[in-house]
C-alpha cells in the first residue's frame, strides 16, 4: 500500500472544520476560473480569427492568381491576362485547390440623385459561384448573365446603398475611370442586390458587375481577365499551395495569398495570439500562486502530524509526497471544474450568442466561439504540470521540521 497516497487522500476527503478548508477551496476556485479563463480566451480568439478569415476568404478566395507587377498593389487595376488552356489545366491539377473563377477590378464612380461614391468595380462572369457569397446577401439577388451583350445590373454594399439612399430596382450611374486626359465612361445599370460583409474594407469599396461590363469599357478581348480567384480544401496549405502555382505558372503569372495581398487585416487578426498568450501567462500565475499559498497552509497546518510521521520513521519524501498528493488533488478538481465551467459557457455562446460586438469596429455581430480540442487538452494538463512542479518547491519545508518542537508544539 502507498502510504503517502493514503494519508493524502484521508486529509484531502476528511470533512472536519478547518480554515485549511476554506483556503483549499478558494485554491480550487482560483484554479478553475484560471483554467476556464485559458479556455474562454482560446476559444473567443479562435472563433474570431475563423469568422473574420473566413469571411475574407469567401469573398476573395484564398490565392489570387494574375499579372505580375512588382511596382503596382495588387488590390485593383490589375493588368488582363489571357485567359489559356495551359494555366486552366495547372490550376485544375494543383493538389489542395477546390475551384477557381476569373474576375477583374476597376476604379468607378456611383452617382444616383447627384450623390457620388468612388468604389471598386468587381466584374465576375456566368460561371462566378455565387454560393461563397450567399452568407453576405442583405436583399434582392445575384447578378443574371442573360443579356448577350453585357448584364447591366450592380450589386452594391448596403452601407453604400445606405449612404447614397439606394433602393432595389434602382437605377445608378457608373462612371468608369479611364486614361489621364479621357472622359470618364457611363453606364447605366441596376441594382439588383445587395450585400454586406461587415468589413468596412470590402462594403465601403466593391460592387459586382458583368466582367463583359469590364472588357466593352476598356477595350479588352473576350477572354481577358484580371485574374483568378482560387478556393482551396485545406486553408492551412495556402502558402504552400500558393509556391506550388508559382513555380508551375508562367513566368509573367503570380500567385499571392489573400493574407499577402490583404496583409493589414491579417496582422491585426495575428496580435490576437498575443493577447491570448499574454492570458495564459497571468492565469497559470494566479493559479500557481493560489496553489503555493494553499500547500504552504497545508504544511503548518499538518506540523504535528509531519513530527508525528517523522519520529515513526517516515523520511521526508514520503511526507513530502503525502503534501504533493494533497495539492495535485486540488488541483485535479480545479482543473476539471474549470473544464466545465469554460466548456459550457463556450457552447452557451455557441447555440445562444449572447455576447454581441460592435460589427463596425470587430466586423461580426456576434462573438465567435471556436474550440479546438487539442488546444483545450493542452491546458488542461499544462495548468496540471505547472502546478505540480511548482509545488515541489513548498513542500521543502518540510525538511525544516524537527520531530521533537512539532510534538511539543502539539
Amino acid at each position: 500500500m502507498n502510504v503517502a497516497s493514503f494519508i493524502a487522500r484521508r486529509i484531502a476527503f476528511n470533512r472536519q472544520k478547518s480554515f485549511s478548508r476554506f483556503i483549499i477551496r478558494l485554491a480550487t476556485a482560483a484554479t478553475a476560473i484560471s483554467v476556464a479563463a485559458m479556455i474562454l480566451s482560446s476559444a473567443f480568439v479562435n472563433g474570431f480569427q475563423h469568422a473574420i478569415s473566413d469571411k475574407i476568404y469567401n469573398f476573395w478566395g484564398h490565392i489570387r492568381v494574375q499579372q505580375f507587377e512588382p511596382i503596382k498593389a495588387l488590390v485593383a487595376e490589375e493588368t488582363p491576362l489571357e485567359q489559356n488552356e495551359m494555366v486552366d489545366t495547372i490550376l485544375s491539377h494543383t493538389p489542395n485547390i477546390k475551384q477557381f473563377q476569373p474576375f477583374a477590378t476597376k476604379s468607378a464612380v456611383i452617382e444616383h440623385k447627384k450623390d457620388i461614391e468612388g468604389i471598386l468595380i468587381k466584374g465576375v462572369d456566368a460561371g462566378y459561384d455565387f454560393s461563397n457569397l450567399k452568407r453576405f446577401k442583405a436583399g434582392g439577388r445575384w447578378l443574371s448573365f442573360t443579356d448577350s451583350l453585357y448584364q447591366k445590373e450592380i450589386v452594391i454594399s448596403k452601407p453604400v446603398a445606405d449612404e447614397l439612399k439606394i433602393k432595389l430596382g434602382d437605377t445608378v450611374s457608373v462612371y468608369f475611370i479611364s486614361e489621364p486626359n479621357e472622359p470618364a465612361q457611363k453606364r447605366n445599370l441596376a441594382v439588383v442586390g445587395f450585400y454586406k460583409t461587415g468589413i468596412e474594407e470590402y462594403d465601403k469599396l466593391f460592387a459586382l458587375a458583368d466582367l463583359r461590363l469590364i472588357r466593352r469599357i476598356y477595350d479588352w478581348n473576350k477572354n481577358e481577365i484580371g485574374g483568378y480567384e482560387v478556393f482551396l480544401n485545406d486553408p492551412d496549405q495556402m502558402q504552400a499551395t500558393a509556391d506550388d502555382l508559382f513555380r508551375k505558372l508562367p513566368d509573367t503569372w503570380i500567385a499571392k495569398t489573400i493574407q499577402e495581398v490583404y496583409p493589414n487585416i491579417f496582422d491585426w487578426l495575428n496580435i490576437q495570439d498575443t493577447n491570448k498568450q499574454v492570458i495564459y501567462i497571468i492565469m497559470a500565475i494566479v493559479a500557481v500562486i493560489n496553489l503555493i499559498t494553499c500547500l504552504l497552509i497545508l504544511v503548518l497546518e499538518r506540523t504535528p502530524m509531519t513530527g508525528i510521521l517523522k519520529s515513526l520513521g517516515s523520511n521526508n519524501w514520503v511526507i513530502q509526497k503525502i503534501f504533493l498528493y494533497h495539492s495535485s488533488l486540488i488541483a485535479i478538481r480545479g482543473v476539471l471544474l474549470g473544464l466545465v465551467f469554460g466548456l459550457g459557457i463556450c457552447w452557451l455562446q455557441q447555440y445562444t450568442g449572447l455576447l454581441k460586438l460592435d460589427e463596425s469596429a470587430y466586423y461580426i455581430s456576434v462573438a465567435p466561439v471556436r474550440i479546438i480540442w487539442y488546444q483545450v487538452a493542452l491546458i488542461a494538463v499544462g495548468t496540471f504540470v505547472v502546478c505540480y512542479l511548482a509545488l515541489l518547491i513548498p513542500t521543502f519545508f518540510v525538511k525544516k521540521i524537527r520531530p521533537v518542537r512539532a510534538i511539543k508544539f502539539n
